[in-house]
């Protein structure tokens, strides 16, 4: 809204109901950085269970015992480890998604955040680094739970909300004081929290030629450069905000060797690794030789989960490459098999 709008609307009501020239100026002065950023001014506890449709007693027992407020499952990984979901039930989803339209895409990341950002996709971060003579991922340990309520509250402050507000909507956001795995605001925020840091990488890149993406957890470098120096500077850059990177999964991949960036081969022509695509052929293979049902049982799953887990994998197959005939047909004899329960 358009401050000298507001502050009309607001003088005029608030002079109804009773406010003091004084505190008119307060409010209007609280008001005026978070309109610069086209977000919602929000006084207290009231005025947000307003905004949100939510009774003051709800949000005070889901910032007071967020556990109860969550479902907490496991899914499996590629590498048959497992991760934990903390899902948050519909009435909290509802508020986290208020507070995701409202506040946190009325802020834009750094340019260099390539996941969870309106507009970018996984395509343009490959793309990127497509042809370098040397590409170098990192991963960041522990994303999520490393990043800690305190610092979204920071966040919120800065922006301009009151330290009440601030950790209110910290809380609303978070699970066992850090970003739940399984929230909608949980990626915008981490992006937000390591723009910053997207920022400062960049800037030591950008000179030396080197060019750099994240995807959410995925750090990505190519050009022509020194490996070990520039991890020095991630890990020292990373600790300004708390995080590491996990050792275990740094790839320095040099021209001639094969360069994989989150999943897809980055030489000359994009491709999803060939043993992704040798693990779908193996599965319908087997589904062609002893049917579906009979697959199924040996493997002792549904049929609509089986299939539904297929056919995202090769979907993203041909998301990376849409032309590509073989998977186009694994695609359609899927597709009429069905999916059912």
């Amino acid at each position: 809204m358009e401050l000298e709008l507001y502050k009309r609307r607001f003088t005029e009501k608030a002079l109804a109901t009773g406010y003091s020239a004084e505190k008119i100026e307060r409010c209007l002065k609280y008001a005026e950085k978070l309109l610069s950023y086209d977000l919602p001014v929000i006084y207290n506890l009231e005025h947000l269970c307003a905004l949100v449709g939510y009774h003051s007693s709800y949000l005070l027992r889901a910032v007071d015992h967020p556990n109860f407020f969550y479902r907490s499952f496991k899914i499996k990984k590629n590498n048959n480890q497992f991760r934990d979901i903390d899902e948050p039930l519909p009435s909290l989803k509802e508020i986290q998604d208020w507070i995701l339209t409202n506040i946190l895409y009325q802020i834009a990341p750094s340019k260099y955040a390539k996941a969870y950002v309106p507009g970018t996709s996984l395509k343009q971060n490959i793309l990127f680094h497509r042809d370098q003579p040397i590409v170098l991922t990192m991963d960041i340990k522990d994303f999520f739970p490393s990043v800690k309520r305190s610092q979204i509250t920071a966040l919120f402050f800065r922006l301009g909300y009151s330290i009440a507000i601030s950790d209110l909507l910290a809380k609303l956001c978070c699970l066992n004081d850090c970003l739940p795995q399984g929230a909608s605001t949980s990626p915008y925020l981490s992006n937000l929290i390591l723009a910053s840091f997207d920022d400062a990488i960049a800037v030591y890149c950008i000179p030396l030629g080197i060019r750099y993406t994240r995807y959410a957890d995925d750090l990505t470098f190519s050009g022509k450069f020194d490996c070990e120096v520039l991890k020095l500077q991630v890990i020292k850059h990373l600790s300004i905000h708390g995080l590491k990177i996990n050792e275990q999964k740094t790839r320095i991949m040099r021209f001639g060797e094969r360069q994989i960036v989150t999943g897809v081969v980055v030489n000359k022509k994009m491709q999803v690794s060939k043993e992704k695509r040798m693990a779908i052929r193996q599965q319908m293979h087997f589904i062609k030789r002893f049917g579906l049902e009979e697959h199924m049982k040996a493997r002792k799953l549904s049929k609509g989960n089986y299939v539904r887990h297929l056919l995202g994998k090769i979907n993203f197959i041909l998301y990376i490459n849409p032309d590509d005939l073989e998977f186009i047909k694994y695609r359609d004899d899927l597709l009429k098999l069905g999916i059912e329960k």
